[in-house]
């Protein structure tokens, strides 16, 4: 890397055009290179390669080319906020608990709209689901994992099982038997809906 102490933004420099795999210099401003050591020296990053690597790699993922500031992010159709999940808890709990699953399925329509025009498949082919689970991931609302007739979910955004369970069941075209109360949240997969 070459460091450039100027005002200027960060500068990428392609150095060999003609090679297979091209190096690429990347100027940055001091404060901006002693970030990035600090986050090595303190072990949250393992160096400057993988970072860039990681940066690219969440830049695709979450689309930023598509961002308008100040946040002003679509997915899809949909605009889609970083919201703390206090108030999206505070926010279920002002509905009755008998209507979570209904919430939930309301939920996960809306969300299918948006991932299928976005992604262009079918979010109830089983096929597609690990493309849905990145996206899940990538938008915050936990991993997920098939294991056999199992949907488990890690670190859930939304921790009411029922909740979650309907917003499953809507994106997917499946049903639910809710098998743990709290995290990481359970789901038994008791039937799949085959496309049309």
């Amino acid at each position: 890397m070459r460091m450039q102490n100027t005002n200027k933004a960060p500068t990428i420099v392609e150095e060999s055009a003609e090679e297979a795999t091209k190096r690429t210099t990347i100027i940055l401003e001091k404060d901006e290179r002693q970030y990035i050591n600090k986050l090595i020296n303190e072990g949250k990053e393992p160096g400057i390669k993988p970072l860039i690597s990681k940066m690219l790699n969440l830049y695709r993922s979450m689309m930023v080319e598509d961002w308008r500031f100040p946040g002003e992010y679509y997915f899809g159709i949909s605009r889609v906020a970083f919201v703390n999940i206090e108030l999206m808890t505070l926010l279920i709990k002002q509905v009755p608990k008998e209507k979570w699953r209904i919430v939930g399925k309301t939920m996960g329509v809306a969300m299918k709209v948006s991932m299928e025009t976005i992604l262009d498949i079918s979010t109830i082919t089983v096929d597609n689901w690990p493309r849905v689970f990145k996206r899940l991931s990538v938008q915050g609302w936990g991993d997920f994992s098939l294991k056999d007739k199992y949907l488990i979910v890690k670190a859930p955004f939304i921790n009411e099982p029922e909740v979650l369970a309907g917003l499953l069941e809507a994106l997917l075209g499946i049903t639910l038997e809710v098998k743990t109360m709290i995290p990481p949240l359970v789901f038994e997969v008791k039937k799949t809906r085959r496309p049309p």
